[in-house]
């Protein structure tokens, strides 16, 4: 396993990530999968307070509990659960952070966390303010580092400009190289490391059916799995192409890969250990479908 710094943290994190949200209901099965992991090298777990109304929080607490020093937790805010719990809404304002990560630090069974990331925002937020409940929560020693978990260029843009985020969740496939355009670019001149989520474009780079993605039509994406498996082999399949071509990216610190499964996890693990990709295979994926780009939130 590769480890990378993210960003300016001192954080060293494993260039494939645990995407805890995959998670079922049955912790045991979650602690067995989760330990197996750890043993195999991957050092960060990604959760949320909003995934399972927090149950998946208590999950990875419940798992990680025994194994706090060595490994990165990260767990996201921002998203306000109603109280009759039919759905939630968007609340970025300090009051709120200051209060929900206590309730994240209680079912993660945890004294601090490692990266408390903003789980979305908008540019009408007040920006600053949320800013400000993070870098209390720093000066508290509750949080080590903080970051952002979105895809808007403009919102990335004000963080970048006005906080000290050291990192950026969003997604990154083949089918998906929007950041390409402005958001890697500005990360990488800023030190700001990339976790990238979404590398096998809901599967349809490896084993699902074609059908439209983003503004791609089903034609447009039979045409990329077809590109991924053409460059293929015994000792590569296509998911660990799909995996490579993310990060083999330079602005990518790791790919946080979603895992249920005993399965799925191999699938990860291998993508670390699978051949690089060369360099006329990494162009011949990229010509495969036309390059596309944020419409909106620029």
């Amino acid at each position: 396993m590769q480890y990378h710094l993210l960003g300016k943290s001192d954080l060293s994190v494993s260039e494939i990530g645990f995407g805890c949200m995959s998670l079922g209901n049955d912790d045991a099965a979650s602690a067995s999968l989760i330990h197996h992991a750890c043993d195999q090298g991957i050092n960060f777990f990604d959760t949320a307070d909003l995934y399972e109304h927090g149950q998946n929080e208590t999950t990875v607490g419940k798992a990680l509990k025994d194994r706090r020093s060595s490994v990165i937790i990260a767990t996201k805010v921002g998203n306000q659960w109603k109280e009759d719990g039919s759905g939630w809404d968007w609340n970025p304002r300090k009051a709120y952070i200051i209060a929900a990560v206590e309730a994240s630090l209680q079912r993660l069974q945890t004294d601090y966390i490692d990266l408390y990331q903003l789980h979305g925002g908008t540019i009408d937020d007040p920006i600053d303010e949320t800013i400000a409940a993070f870098e209390t929560l720093q000066q508290q020693g509750k949080i080590r580092y903080y970051g952002i978990s979105s895809i808007r260029p403009n919102v990335i843009r004000e963080y970048v400009q006005r906080s000290n985020i050291v990192s950026v969740m969003m997604q990154y496939s083949l089918l998906d190289r929007r950041p390409e355009e402005t958001a890697f670019p500005l990360l990488q001149e800023n030190n700001i490391g990339v976790l990238a989520r979404g590398s096998v474009a809901k599967g349809l780079l490896v084993n699902k059916p074609a059908a439209p993605y983003l503004n791609y039509t089903a034609e447009d994406v039979a045409v990329a799995a077809a590109a991924v498996k053409s460059v293929s082999s015994a000792s590569r399949d296509a998911a660990q192409t799909a995996l490579r071509f993310v990060l083999q990216q330079p602005a990518v610190t790791s790919a946080v890969v979603g895992i249920r499964t005993p399965a799925q996890l191999e699938d990860a693990l291998r993508a670390v250990q699978a051949i690089a990709l060369l360099p006329d295979e990494i162009e011949k994926l990229q010509q495969a479908v036309a390059i596309n780009r944020y419409d909106q939130h620029r």
